[in-house]
């Protein structure tokens, strides 16, 4: 999923605290997509993202369902945009925790579904014979061809495969340390910007995650944000 996306030119005009317009279009869509597999999957409405967000202290950032509605609409995939076209720092540290959060909450949901995909696959088997599979597939399906922009013309067969692809994603980011890996594998792409110079070792105090420096694999250079 991340290394489908362009790797657009960073714009000198970017200020401190801020991505620039395409990489925080990029960053919000991979967010939102995340969040419409979270919510195909297990159902999760809203409201229960909101609690979450809430219970981990988000308020200020994700405070009501306007809110919420305006940062997933901010995604340039979605048919009415919300007309913002930068990512603030705290408004990204936020709706990363949350994915990681969710996630963690479904993790033996999402641990389960990927098994079954992996069984169907040794069977040669086509995953929407699942049932749970089954579902999912048609609800991601459905919601993106509501959504986003020219969804109703998108063919099925990708449809599946971003869906099967956000769903690998998503056990990745269901561990203990899912919020700070996820963090990671977003901003690569910002690197060598002000933001990746200023947010990367707020996050990792912020959240009480360790540094990668501090961990036994740490991540590629590129990904090892400063400390």
């Amino acid at each position: 999923m991340f290394e489908d996306v362009p790797q657009e030119r960073h714009s000198a005009t970017a200020q401190p605290g801020e991505i620039d317009a395409l990489r925080s279009s990029n960053i919000k869509t991979q967010l939102d997509l995340m969040l419409l597999a979270l919510e195909s999957l297990a159902g999760i409405s809203s409201e229960a993202m909101l609690k979450t967000a809430a219970q981990l202290g988000l308020q200020e950032a994700i405070g009501d369902r306007v809110t919420l509605w305006r940062l997933r609409q901010s995604s340039p995939l979605r048919n009415s945009q919300g007309g913002r076209k930068k990512l603030d720092v705290e408004e990204a540290r936020s709706l990363v925790l949350l994915v990681g959060a969710l996630a963690r909450d479904q993790h033996e949901l999402i641990r389960r579904a990927v098994a079954l995909l992996e069984q169907y696959a040794a069977l040669d088997r086509p995953p929407h014979e699942a049932s749970l599979l089954g579902d999912y597939l048609d609800r991601f399906t459905h919601a993106y061809q509501e959504r986003m922009v020219g969804g109703d013309r998108a063919s099925p067969a990708l449809l599946e495969q971003l869906a099967l692809k956000l769903l690998l994603d998503l056990l990745f980011y269901s561990g203990p340390d899912g919020s700070r890996r996820l963090w990671l594998s977003l901003f690569d792409r910002a690197s060598g910007t002000e933001f990746s110079r200023t947010s990367g070792a707020e996050f990792f105090r912020a959240t009480g995650t360790p540094s990668p420096r501090s961990t036994t694999e740490p991540p590629s250079r590129s990904k090892t944000p400063p400390t």
